[in-house]
């Protein structure tokens, strides 16, 4: 379902993200929670199961031809059954729709099953761009969408 970061679903889903963020990063993702808030984005899809959001991702402009991929996320009994994938391909739909060419996105070292999915759909990675340049955790990618 296409929605905006208010929908209860997506708000529920990003807490469960960041509840699993610091179980694998610990005092660390503290340094990422300025760079994942989601006042308003008006670019998210929810899958739900059974009325219940069990998947969730987003996307905000980045720059005129850009959008920055966020906020990906499919809860752990919910996992290996490609719902992932069709978050991504949605994202990236609306993003071309919307006219824009490129799509970056930040993941952690420690999140190799993320890292796998977008090199799989064929995000290359990239120079850390913007709060991330710094920062040796964190791994930057890019993908052409036309």
């Amino acid at each position: 379902m296409k929605t905006n970061s208010q929908n209860p679903g997506f708000i529920k889903l990003t807490q469960m993200l960041d509840d699993e963020l610091k179980e694998r990063y610990g005092e660390l993702q503290k340094q990422y929670d300025k760079y994942n808030r989601t006042y308003y984005i008006k670019d998210v899809f929810v899958v739900y199961k059974a009325k219940e959001p069990i998947a969730c991702g987003a996307f905000k402009r980045y720059d005129s031809e850009t959008v920055e991929l966020k906020r990906i996320f499919v809860t752990k009994e919910n996992r290996g059954q490609h719902i992932s994938e069709l978050i991504l391909m949605e994202l990236e739909g609306l993003a071309k729709y919307d006219g824009y060419k490129y799509a970056v996105l930040e993941t952690g070292r420690k999140q190799p099953e993320a890292i796998g999915l977008y090199k799989n759909h064929g995000y290359s990675e990239i120079e850390n761009y913007g709060p991330y340049v710094h920062n040796d955790n964190s791994i930057c990618m890019r993908k052409n969408l036309y």
